[in-house]
């Protein structure tokens, strides 16, 4: 995820990252745990890795319910504008990838 503008407590670990791409993944050890405010700057897919609920606070700060499914992956344009919460009372975990440059910019 990038340019995040505050600290969170959800965990990164970026398994692969080169000119055109970055796939991170994300997890989320306890309810409540959060990737901090962030803006996307470039188009991103994710890939739940297991069924769950994640929690999504806009610039309004109004908190939307994401329902997610094990290996069923969503894709989202750059621009995007939240902050992720674990909504559930386990681990969670996703993997993003990133598409930081068309492949023939």
């Amino acid at each position: 995820m990038c340019n995040p503008a505050q600290p969170g407590s959800a965990k990164p670990t970026v398994f692969i990252e080169n000119a055109r791409t970055r796939v991170t993944e994300w997890r989320f050890p306890k309810r409540g745990d959060a990737t901090g405010w962030h803006r996307h700057d470039y188009d991103y897919v994710v890939v739940p890795l297991l069924d769950g609920f994640l929690e999504l606070v806009d610039a309004q700060g109004q908190v939307s319910r994401a329902e997610l499914k094990q290996g069923v992956p969503y894709f989202r344009q750059a621009g995007v504008e939240h902050d992720v919460r674990n909504g559930n009372d386990f681990e969670f975990a996703f993997i993003e990838t990133e598409f930081l440059e068309p492949p023939d910019a």
